[in-house]
């Protein structure tokens, strides 16, 4: 697999708590938390996306909480 030169790949080790902690954070942040931190909308949106991926990878793992 060739590296996009554009991505970023991160590798953070977590306790099982760690992860179902991070994981309940993500799952209650919505799009509000977002946008109040954020400077307009649009960075807004790209947070939660990103959000969304993390929470995808906790999943494959087995962290879900629903």
């Amino acid at each position: 697999m060739t590296a996009n030169t554009n991505e970023i790949c991160l590798r953070v080790p977590l306790s099982e708590q760690e992860a179902w902690d991070l994981a309940q954070f993500l799952k209650r942040a919505g799009f509000a938390d977002f946008r109040s931190n954020a400077v307009d909308d649009e960075e807004a949106y790209r947070m939660l996306a990103v959000t969304q991926m993390i929470r995808r990878n906790l999943e494959v793992h087995g962290i879900n909480p629903r």
